[in-house]
């Protein structure tokens, strides 16, 4: 019995000086972290970083957080941001957000709150390179400058790397999507569409050229390589569009390839493009005269099934050109 509670105690003793040893190391590793930004440029600046959840996790809590890349133009604030992980196994993390923070963009700011937002993470190697990360946000407002919300009542988004490469499948579904009310004003003035969107979400599948690990935020962020689009459908009211196919990706962000465009009440959506300033008013007429004489020919005028072109810096929606083609580059 002398000896079992000896072997009880030495193992205690181990496991608790394992756990401080682990401890020391992940806040030492963090504020390394923190170090290493501030002396690259950033503003990284948190008023504390503590380390609990003895003896099974290391629980980090940094509070007055503030992330700001110059170079990129995002910045992230939050009254607190918390890593959950088991102590025996580091590699898969639980992430916390605050009901709400602020992120910042080249273009806007944007207040976002919610009811609860956590992370699922988990990663491989030293680099610490993405292998699947679930996000689940309950309630959640984005807020922007004008002070007018996009609302939905859940937000879930699933990331998984094939394999070895640097190819990652990305799926989002959002609940009771309500677009903010000046939005829903331009584009809906006579108040015909729902409050509501019944059907928002995506499956892609992305390539790069570099795995998103640690390096992804410290140095520069991967570059696209290729995207592939199983489906992306939205439905509000009356009006449903789906999108699906493949682009291949350059060095200089322009794609090349094509994404099958299903559009019901397509002529609305027109219309809508133009409201919300997505489409000039000439060029969508000139677009409507076409895709008129298209859609009279597939047998459903109400029903567009045409490919949106990808040629290097140029946009096509079937035979017609838009105009300038979106940049895929990240900065």
């Amino acid at each position: 019995m002398k000896r079992l509670l000896i072997a009880v105690i030495a193992a205690a003793t181990l496991w608790a000086a394992y756990w401080g040893v682990g401890a020391f190391g992940v806040k030492s590793a963090f504020t390394r972290w923190f170090d290493d930004r501030r002396s690259a440029g950033w503003v990284a600046e948190t008023s504390d970083l503590s380390v609990a959840g003895f003896p099974n996790r290391f629980d980090t809590t940094m509070t007055d957080l503030i992330l700001a890349d110059p170079a990129s133009g995002w910045a992230w604030e939050a009254p607190f941001f918390q890593i959950f992980a088991l102590s025996y196994r580091p590699n898969h993390v639980i992430a916390v957000w605050p009901e709400k923070q602020l992120i910042a963009t080249p273009l806007a700011k944007y207040e976002v709150s919610s009811a609860r937002m956590q992370a699922s993470i988990v990663t491989e190697g030293t680099d610490l390179a993405l292998a699947r990360s679930n996000l689940a946000a309950d309630t959640l407002q984005i807020t922007g400058p004008s002070g007018d919300g996009t609302n939905m009542t859940a937000l879930r988004v699933g990331l998984l790397r094939e394999g070895e490469s640097n190819r990652y499948r990305f799926a989002l579904t959002a609940d009771d999507l309500t677009p903010a009310r000046a939005f829903r004003a331009l584009v809906d003035q006579e108040g015909t569409l729902p409050r509501t969107l019944s059907a928002f979400s995506a499956d892609i599948t992305m390539g790069f050229d570099a795995p998103w690990d640690r390096h992804a935020l410290e140095q520069a962020r991967p570059q696209p390589t290729a995207l592939g689009v199983k489906l992306v459908e939205a439905k509000w009211g009356e009006l449903e569009l789906a999108l699906a196919g493949d682009l291949e990706i350059n060095a200089e962000g322009w794609a090349n390839g094509k994404l099958t465009v299903k559009a019901r009440n397509w002529r609305e959506i027109v219309e809508m493009s133009v409201a919300a300033g997505v489409l000039r008013k000439g060029l969508a007429e000139t677009l409507t005269g076409g895709l008129q004489m298209v859609a009279g020919m597939s047998g459903n005028p109400n029903t567009l099934d045409l490919p949106l072109t990808f040629y290097g810096e140029t946009l096509y929606f079937g035979p017609i050109p838009l105009g300038p083609a979106p940049n895929f580059g990240l900065r």
